[in-house]
């Protein structure tokens, strides 16, 4: 009973925290102009038809998953702090403190993906506000370069000092991968932040479909023991219901790479610490649908002398092109990811 307290009261100092930050973090971006810059070069070719379908969003500010990470590590360093004074507290005010959010063996990795590789994002969001690059950002190449950098850490730290050589799948059971474990570690990594990055083009889809996956991690962490890593899943859905109230259409401001890629690359590390591989698949349903458009497209382009599949990829800005409403769009894929995330959990109860 004790923990679940815990998760709760962190669930709702995370969402109050960020809900009272947001409006004065709203206008330090309106004060310096950091507001987004439609891209108008694509992988291949100019993005001309997206340019015009989101003309209207140009200034709009971005970088606003900068205060969800400002929130969690707020959080995090109130915890430490408390607990160092968890004896006096509990002998003025019979309120016991077991545990900070900063701990070694369980919220380390989490906090670390989220601070090195939303710094990453925010560069990114920072050239892009500013129009730096030819692409308004960092170019592919170099996010992909840096990403691989941070998850091949990641692979060699879970290989060689956590032991991990293998992955659990339902009906399969344990699947042995020896060194294999590295390269596929990476992927995961790599894939996540870049998915999650795709499909955070309309007012709020990326926030909702984010805050069903961290709910089902929440539960999972919860399930596997891990009651700190569990609370801290629960400040990442606490400070993305109240970055919500603020981004659904018509949005105040947008997500940004330092979110998104963040966020995404967090959920991949997520699945690897507690061997969920399976629901993490099952949970990106969306994801994994948005970064193959990406790829389809790119391939069909290059292959095929410019010609197209969708009329602009990602896909939810191809419906975008075919009639389909922002808010359609959204709550559509909001329902699908649900479901997901439902059957995800499901899945991940059976493999416990």
């Amino acid at each position: 009973m004790w923990n679940l307290s815990f998760l709760l009261m962190y669930l709702l100092l995370s969402f109050l925290l960020t809900f009272l930050l947001i409006p004065p973090y709203i206008r330090f971006l309106h004060k310096y102009k950091l507001g987004k810059q439609i891209r108008e070069e694509a992988l291949v070719g100019k993005a001309t038809e997206f340019a015009k379908l989101h003309k209207n969003k140009t200034g709009t500010p971005s970088m606003g998953a900068g205060i969800i990470l400002l929130s969690i590590f707020s959080l995090v360093a109130l915890s430490v702090v408390v607990h160092f004074f968890a004896p006096d507290i509990e002998r003025l005010f019979g309120v016991q403190i077991k545990y900070s959010l900063w701990n070694r063996n369980e919220t380390y990795l989490a906090l670390f993906t989220l601070a090195t590789v939303g710094l990453i994002g925010l560069v990114d969001d920072y050239l892009n506000v500013r129009g730096i690059g030819r692409t308004k950002g960092l170019s592919a190449r170099v996010k992909m370069i840096l990403l691989t950098i941070f998850a091949g850490l990641g692979a060699y730290w879970f290989y060689v000092k956590l032991g991990h050589t293998g992955l659990h799948f339902p009906l399969l059971g344990e699947v042995s991968l020896g060194i294999l474990y590295i390269p596929l570690f990476i992927f995961i990594i790599i894939a996540m932040a870049n998915a999650v990055n795709v499909t955070d083009g309309l007012d709020g889809l990326a926030g909702g479909l984010l805050l069903f996956n961290y709910v089902v991690y929440a539960f999972i962490t919860y399930t596997h023991s891990l009651f700190i890593l569990s609370a801290v899943c629960m400040l990442i859905v606490g400070a993305l219901i109240a970055f919500l109230w603020f981004n659904i259409k018509p949005a105040r401001f947008y997500m940004g790479d330092v979110g998104s890629l963040a966020l995404g690359a967090n959920l991949g590390i997520m699945a690897m610490m507690t061997d969920t591989l399976a629901v993490l698949l099952i949970i990106s349903g969306i994801y994994i649908l948005e970064i193959c458009s990406v790829i389809i497209q790119i391939t069909s382009k290059r292959l095929r002398n410019g010609k197209k599949i969708f009329r602009i990829a990602p896909f939810h800005h191809h419906l975008e092109a075919i009639g389909w409403s922002e808010e359609t769009v959204v709550m559509r894929f909001w329902l699908i990811g649900m479901i997901l995330s439902s059957i995800g959990l499901i899945v991940g109860f059976v493999m416990k």
